[in-house]
């Protein structure tokens, strides 16, 4: 009756679990999909499942965009300092050399000369990695100064945007970035530069209110976050529910805000496009005269006084060409100015006529 007798065994032996290396494997942050990581690294950083893209360095971006061996970084030296002697739960003097150690960058951008398919352009980059990629006074200066370049060289300026927004640190001096930056953007586009802004995840705050906004063709990757506040805080502050995908890159490109949506693997060879476009145009389509920096003033002034100040006419057309001077709002022309004390003169009517 051995058959009815349970046989004895020993215990099993404890199988070893097998240890992978660390970086192996990476799960997707959209799909949850497990993703090899060298696979992931020839997807240039991009979810073979649901295409969801990774935030990635700016060095890495020089590798995607830049012909090898091309790149010129400028621009190095401007570097951050501590103006206001801030601190909060930290000095930031502490934050940045944190930020400096821990990315092996010296300020929030990376800005020098390349080539992209062998067109020469002016590339400035952010890297989100150093202090949330924050428009502080140096990182402003350096952008400043590529626009200078571009002008300069008369080559086409890139900005690829990965940012936070101000970096409030320093204040109203990264505010004042803004506008530094907008201004000569607007120098630019008198001088005929053409400009490609490229707004990757996320892409917020004053970087969203200033140069990444106004590019003459602005590109988005899919899903990239973009607005000026949060969707939280604008949700709480008009109380309301925000319409499915609000401030991703699909929506905005519905409202118009961008030109084209790019998947990372085909920027490169889209921003090529564009600068082999742009040089055609330059040299086939004639360009009037650009707006000056006066007149532009004289606008200005005008549209600030009261509503109902008189200002001096325009000045009249030689005599004996017969032609009568514009009106101000470019529609017909005039045979004489209204009357000063006409009280139905409106603000457009007060504005100075950009003689082209």
């Amino acid at each position: 009756m051995t058959w009815l007798r349970k046989a004895k065994k020993g215990l099993k032996p404890q199988q070893r679990r097998r240890e992978l290396p660390d970086g192996l494997w990476t799960k997707c942050e959209d799909c949850g999909e497990i993703l090899y990581h060298k696979e992931l690294e020839r997807n240039l950083w991009t979810c073979s499942k649901c295409s969801y893209h990774f935030r990635i360095s700016a060095r890495a971006y020089i590798g995607i965009l830049v012909d090898e061996d091309t790149f010129v970084e400028r621009f190095a030296e401007v570097i951050s300092t501590d103006p206001l002697k801030f601190k909060d739960s930290k000095r930031y003097s502490d934050r940045l050399k944190r930020a400096r150690e821990e990315t092996g960058l010296s300020e929030a951008v990376v800005c020098g000369e390349g080539r992209i398919e062998g067109n020469p352009c002016v590339l400035a980059i952010m890297d989100f990695a150093y202090l949330g990629g924050s428009l502080a006074s140096a990182a402003g200066e350096r952008i400043a100064r590529s626009i200078l370049l571009a002008i300069e060289t008369r080559r086409p300026l890139i900005i690829l945007s990965s940012s936070g927004g101000a970096r409030m640190f320093e204040g109203i001096l990264s505010l004042m970035q803004m506008a530094k930056t907008n201004a000569l953007l607007a120098r630019l586009s008198d001088a005929g530069v053409p400009y490609i802004s490229i707004m990757t995840h996320p892409t917020t705050g004053g970087v969203t209110a200033s140069f990444a906004s106004v590019g003459d063709v602005i590109l988005a990757e899919p899903k990239a976050l973009i607005g000026f506040a949060g969707p939280r805080v604008i949700k709480q502050t008009i109380n309301q529910e925000l319409p499915e995908g609000f401030q991703r890159a699909e929506f905005l490109l519905q409202k118009g805000m961008i030109d084209r949506i790019v998947h990372r693997t085909e920027l490169k060879k889209t921003v090529a496009w564009l600068l082999r476009f742009f040089e055609a145009a330059s040299s086939t389509i004639p360009h009037g005269p650009r707006r000056r920096a006066g007149e532009s003033l004289e606008r200005f002034r005008a549209a600030s006084l009261p509503i109902g100040t008189a200002l001096p006419p325009p000045p009249s057309a030689p005599e004996g060409d017969g032609i009568a001077p514009p009106a101000a709002n470019g529609s017909a022309p005039v045979d004489a100015p209204r009357d000063a004390a006409s009280p139905s003169t409106t603000p457009a009517e007060r504005e100075v006529p950009i003689q082209e």
